[in-house]
């Protein structure tokens, strides 16, 4: 629409590419940028996710019992389906649920040595699930660049920032390339499963290990390339679209997560 001006005037014909640019740049633009939904968790700054991962590292330490961690977890899928990935948070709280009823069955049926074992293995379990969700809801949203730039306004050496940017765009390109090993299996009639293991273990061993890593390292390259050329190593500080400033959904889900942290520190004294 914006070349139509030109396009009957022979002079000013090769005007009409400027003129198609112009309006339709700024829409463009408009559309790649990711108008997120008002109080979803995605628009929480890179700086209150990191807050949270450590408030829930110290909520899942200081837990009294499951029910306080059974908490936490459904805590954490609220902030999912609020973020739009309900599936997520549907899988995280029920496998949760599932892992607290086999540790109250396995509590009242095992004594001796085998309880003894169990109680490390799913106390571990227990600590480790609500922050690996939360860590997962985390990269999955949350950019890279938008990660760096929060990172560059807390004045955190890049030796430590560059690594875990690296790692944000790492695991999810390794897990496309995963979806495709597997694809690529079934055509070769092997299947990527624990029974598949069992009846060809070195088959399976092969297709699964040797197409992942050289895939690994090619990524790794592609990523560094990428990286390289996009800046990271530019002394000058960086610059971003989105905004990067504590708001009103930062500030209630901190005080959410650390108000559940005094409340476990509460109960655990009180118990004592």
């Amino acid at each position: 629409m914006g070349g139509i001006f030109f396009a009957p005037n022979p002079v000013l014909t090769f005007y009409m590419p400027v003129g198609s640019a112009l309006p339709c740049g700024p829409v463009y633009l408009l559309m790649l940028a990711k108008v997120q939904k008002r109080w979803a968790a995605s628009i929480l700054g890179a700086r209150t996710k990191l807050l949270l991962i450590l408030l829930c590292v110290l909520s899942a330490m200081a837990a009294p019992s499951l029910y306080f961690q059974f908490t936490l977890v459904a805590l954490i899928g609220l902030f999912s389906a609020l973020s739009g990935r309900w599936r997520y948070a549907l899988r995280g709280i029920i496998a949760y649920a599932l892992i607290c009823a086999f540790t109250v069955w396995f509590m009242g049926v095992l004594r001796g040595t085998w309880r003894t074992m169990f109680v490390a293995f799913l106390g571990l379990v227990h600590k480790v699930y609500a922050c690996g969700m939360l860590a997962g809801l985390v990269i999955s949203t949350t950019k890279v660049g938008e990660f760096l730039s929060a990172m560059a306004r807390l004045r955190i050496s890049k030796k430590l920032t560059i690594p875990i940017a690296v790692m944000l765009r790492y695991l999810p390109t390794i897990r496309e390339d995963w979806h495709f090993i597997k694809n690529a299996m079934r055509l070769r009639d092997v299947s990527p499963t624990l029974w598949g293991f069992l009846k060809a273990p070195a088959m399976t061993v092969n297709c699964i290990y040797v197409p992942l890593l050289t895939a690994a390292s090619k990524a790794a390259d592609e990523l560094s390339i990428a990286s390289v050329t996009r800046g990271i190593e530019n002394p000058k500080s960086r610059t971003c679209l989105v905004e990067i400033q504590m708001r009103a959904a930062d500030w209630l889900s901190a005080a959410l997560f650390l108000a559940f942290l005094v409340t476990e520190l509460i109960c655990k004294g009180a118990a004592v």
